[in-house]
């Protein structure tokens, strides 16, 4: 674990507006350079030396100061200011990757305000359903990494905004925890989390956590514990 404490942290922000079609959220896409290269993701980025809180215990210091940085990069990148961000999950990188960050998500209200995307960091930025998203993932029409897929998959379904805050508030004390693990194997490459059988220290005879990954469309897999 002592690796792990030093690892950088990241924060970002899911940001959610209601519409006719159900809540949508917004959706940026990164130059085609960097770790994201040409991926659309949300706004977020790396805790800075300002956004570090360090009282509450070494969990919280770390959650509020990855809120702190998705606060402050969203409106770094898109010109928004949010007023509220709840926390949703976290995700801990697999251990042979050559950039190794971990990101807490936060999901967030739509603030209102013009979007005035930082044209370095962002190429593009639409408000999407979360199953337009997945559905243009799907169709090799945009391109989509694995814990944003994820996420916009828990949101598929989601009757309003304030339904899936009041649940991410419910649980915020314990976000969910991805701590990823890889699986290789002819077909393509498969990603495991905590409860799947064969993640190597957290697994469960039968369970399934998986995204499969080898062709589209993807293939999100988990059983309830």
């Amino acid at each position: 674990m002592d690796a792990e404490v030093e690892l950088p942290i990241a924060g970002t922000a899911v940001i959610l507006r209601d519409s006719a079609r159900g809540p949508e959220v917004l959706m940026l896409r990164r130059p085609d350079r960097g770790s994201f290269a040409s991926g659309w993701v949300f706004p977020g980025g790396k805790v800075e030396p300002g956004d570090r809180v360090e009282a509450g215990g070494a969990l919280h210091g770390e959650r509020e100061s990855a809120r702190r940085s998705a606060v402050r990069e969203t409106q770094e990148e898109v010109g928004l200011d949010l007023s509220e961000c709840v926390a949703l999950s976290r995700w801990h990188p697999p251990v042979h990757v050559p950039v190794r960050i971990r990101t807490w998500f936060f999901v967030a209200p739509d603030p209102g305000g013009e979007l005035m995307p930082a044209a370095d960091e962002v190429v593009e930025a639409q408000w999407m359903t979360p199953e337009e998203a997945l559905a243009r993932h799907a169709a090799g029409d945009i391109v989509l990494f694995p814990p944003t897929w994820v996420t916009l998959e828990s949101l598929v379904g989601r009757g309003s905004v304030a339904d899936v805050l009041a649940q991410a508030r419910l649980r915020e004390e314990h976000a969910t925890l991805f701590t990823t693990q890889l699986l290789d194997a002819p077909e393509g490459q498969t990603l495991l989390w905590e409860g799947d059988e064969e993640h190597a220290s957290d697994g469960l005879p039968g369970g399934r956590h998986r995204l499969e990954t080898g062709m589209l469309p993807w293939r999100f897999t988990r059983t309830e514990p």
